[in-house]
């Protein structure tokens, strides 16, 4: 039996989401084990800049527990925060405070990745840029394009480094 991991890219305006089912690591035992992973939905929560910042929290709160009771992963796997622009700092760290308080509400285990982090595991390289994750994404996943927009390609991306990590 495999794992469903859904990963999230947290932010105020768009929120990323992928969702891929692993296979267990334990086929990799078996005569001619081979592991793959893939997407079973990938996309976006979208908040509109003018709504007050509270409304646009709900929305956040809202459609993730939709998503969480759509998809019921095992594990979710975040990217760790870490400082944006001051300007959004606040505002992201709000964002990942209703996916914390979310995730805690539905007792979902989670695990934590900078984005270094994740462009290690899927690139070998810490330093990569966002179009080898990208890449990186489609080719894992066997995906015919690079997910768009790019906060759910960063979604798939945090999934598969959950995946990997296994």
């Amino acid at each position: 039996m495999g794992q469903r991991i859904l990963g999230l890219d947290p932010g105020l305006a768009i929120l990323g989401f992928g969702v891929i089912d692993g296979d267990h690591p334990d086929s990799l035992l078996a005569p001619g084990g081979h592991a793959e992973a893939t997407v079973v939905d990938f996309g976006v929560i979208e908040t509109p800049a003018k709504t007050p910042v509270g409304d646009r929290l709900c929305t956040i709160y809202t459609d993730l527990h939709s998503l969480l009771e759509l998809y019921k992963p095992d594990l979710v796997a975040i990217e760790k925060f870490f400082f944006y622009r001051m300007g959004n700092t606040i505002l992201v760290a709000q964002a990942r405070g209703v996916v914390m308080l979310v995730l805690a509400q539905h007792s979902l285990p989670f695990v934590e990745f900078t984005p270094a982090q994740v462009k290690q595991a899927l690139t070998g390289y810490g330093n990569a840029d966002k179009s080898e994750v990208q890449q990186a994404v489609a080719r894992e996943l066997s995906l015919e394009r690079i997910p768009r927009p790019d906060d759910a390609a960063d979604g798939l991306a945090l999934a598969l480094a959950a995946w990997y990590q296994r």
